[in-house]
């Protein structure tokens, strides 16, 4: 019969999951022979100890499938005009709302997502959610009305947000901390390049095609990822691996005593429950609460360029939405900078500060690049607007967003990674948590874009944009200086 080993579980065989450590029976300290846990520290159903190809294969799909996502979210931004035109509309803040709606699935779906991870394991939301995707898509595609396509942009961003909320757990359970800043830096990749391929594909597609094409394309797109997903995703939560084991052994032994080292001993509704508050909770953290906001100002300042390029492109400089959607490079390369630049930088930063300090990674060393973040997003802000302001060639707009792209990656990845340290048996709860902020402030901001450029001006209003964001300057100093102290507060501490 298979049981526990005798020796105390390590710490990284379980990382990253949202299961309490407190909630380890302390019998299994003990060789209880009714405790089931992964045989040894090198058990192959251990995700830890997954070879590098299966590793490698289950974070291309679920960066596939988080890059698929975010296209999503764009592709209608570059044939808003076309859309108004189509449903009699002139209302520009609507058209903005057929765009960001999206993310306001992205806010809802953690919610529920996340706490029936927990449950039934990621594999199950990943295929299930890629599924009605698909089918939510179709409905887009073939809508009737500007509400009823609101709505189902909104659903297709509750089933999209999938991979955005558990992703980060799925990596946390295949790879230690000590390597997860390179498997992050291409899951993360897939969250910020995303976007800015979805306007590009809908402003040549919706010209020439019609807009209802612009939702075909994701439905034969996510269609192709379904069936990836139904082959090849297999579960990598270890609470679930570890439920599954229990109750095979169970049958195998006829020992109704036997019980997982994870089990937390609730019933799936009392852990539903627990568990779909938790995000909400861990946003009354101070830590949890000040970084998220921060990530979500910053990140919303990129779909605030993807709801306004069409217009301040359109009209400054007389481009198609096929060439405004083109203008979208700027962010896209910006972010493929600013992802490769925080994986080198990280990875040195916090290797040198950790040999420094004794050997001991703190999640504190994954800070130092989020300053240069924080200072590259109102250098892009200051030179976007002002030169987009002034008429001058188009390309020196363009490359202001290349320096917007780049402090919101190293922002972004920098708070993701930092607070995924520090709450590790939360990660995707506090992922989730995150992702509840931001994209309400993704959903909502670039809705007073078109008021506030035609109030403002295009500089005037971006420079309001940057001295917000230089308020935040201070936060990334205060957390890599404090933020042990602040961790180790009971101020700071909220009971989850």
């Amino acid at each position: 019969m298979e049981t526990s080993p005798p020796e105390k579980v390590p710490d990284t065989a379980f990382t990253d999951t949202d299961i309490e450590k407190d909630s380890v029976p302390e019998s299994a300290e003990f060789k209880d022979p009714n405790v089931v846990d992964f045989d040894k520290p090198t058990d192959p159903e251990n995700p830890m100890n997954w070879s590098s190809t299966k590793k490698t294969m289950a974070i291309v799909i679920v960066t596939a499938m988080t890059t698929l996502s975010p296209i999503g979210s764009t592709i209608s931004a570059a044939a808003t005009l076309e859309i108004l035109r189509h449903f009699d509309s002139t209302d520009e803040t609507l058209g903005a709302f057929v765009t960001t709606v999206f993310l306001l699935g992205y806010t809802f779906g953690p919610i529920v997502i996340a706490p029936l991870s927990e449950m039934y394991g990621r594999a199950y939301l990943y295929k299930i959610c890629i599924s009605f995707f698909v089918v939510f898509n179709v409905a887009c595609a073939v809508a009737d009305s500007l509400g009823s396509l609101i709505v189902f942009r909104f659903l297709a961003g509750v089933a999209g947000s999938c991979p955005i909320t558990i992703g980060t757990g799925s990596i946390a359970d295949m790879v230690p901390p000590e390597k997860r800043a390179g498997a992050m830096g291409a899951y993360v990749l897939g969250v910020v390049f995303g976007p800015s391929i979805g306007p590009i594909a809908g402003g040549y597609l919706a010209p020439a095609t019609g807009w209802r094409w612009t939702f075909w394309l994701m439905t034969i797109a996510s269609g192709l990822m379904t069936v990836v997903a139904m082959l090849f995703i297999e579960e990598s939560y270890p609470y679930v691996l570890l439920k599954r084991k229990t109750e095979r052994l169970r049958k195998e032994t006829s020992n109704p005593n036997l019980r997982s080292v994870l089990d937390t001993g609730r019933t799936p509704r009392d852990l539903f429950a627990f568990s779909i508050l938790r995000p909400l909770k861990m946003l009354l953290s101070p830590m949890v609460f000040s970084l998220s906001l921060y990530q979500a100002v910053v990140y919303s300042y990129l779909y605030l360029c993807f709801t306004t390029f069409e217009r301040v492109f359109g009209s400054q400089y007389g481009f198609s939405s096929g060439e405004a959607g083109l203008a979208t490079l700027g962010l896209g390369v910006g972010s493929v900078i600013g992802v490769f630049g925080y994986a080198i930088s990280s990875k040195r930063i916090s290797e040198r500060l950790t040999k420094k300090n004794g050997g001991d990674l703190k999640p504190e060393y994954r800070l130092p690049p989020m300053i240069i973040g924080a200072i590259l997003t109102p250098i892009g802000l200051f030179w976007y607007g002002w030169s987009a302001e002034t008429k001058t060639h188009w390309i020196v707009p363009i490359l202001g967003t290349v320096f917007i792209a780049m402090g919101m990656i190293f922002t972004f990845m920098a708070t993701t990674v930092y607070l995924v340290d520090v709450y590790t048996v939360h990660a995707a709860s506090v992922t989730a948590a995150s992702t509840i902020c931001r994209c309400l402030f993704g959903a909502l901001l670039p809705l007073a874009g078109p008021s506030m450029f035609q109030a403002m001006g295009i500089g005037w209003g971006n420079s309001l944009l940057a001295f917000i964001a230089i308020a935040f300057v201070p936060l990334p100093f205060v957390f890599y200086l404090y933020g042990q102290r602040l961790r180790e507060s009971k101020l700071f501490h909220v009971d989850f």
